[in-house]
């Protein structure tokens, strides 16, 4: 504790740690299977209904991404479209 304060950081319980990796985590991209099963969860859908609020930031990232790809010589994109 004399380091936690030492730092200026609030004191964070264990289970409070644990939330806040399985956030960042999520958020940064890492794979919900690893975290889900880092965190010991039975199911990755588990992890992710409890942290899906990590979420949305990470879903306009991969639109983004999906966005920018480079779909090449050759290729339609409008042909992949659904609908």
């Amino acid at each position: 504790m004399r380091l936690v304060a030492a730092a200026a950081l609030p004191p964070i319980p264990l289970h409070g740690l644990r939330h806040t990796y399985a956030s960042v985590a999520l958020a940064k991209g890492v794979n919900p299977a690893i975290v889900s099963r880092r965190l010991g969860h039975a199911t990755v859908a588990f992890t992710l209904d409890i942290y899906s609020h990590v979420l949305p930031q990470v879903d306009a990232d991969a639109a983004e991404l999906i966005a920018a790809f480079d779909w090449g010589d050759g290729h339609d994109e409008r042909a992949l479209r659904l609908g």
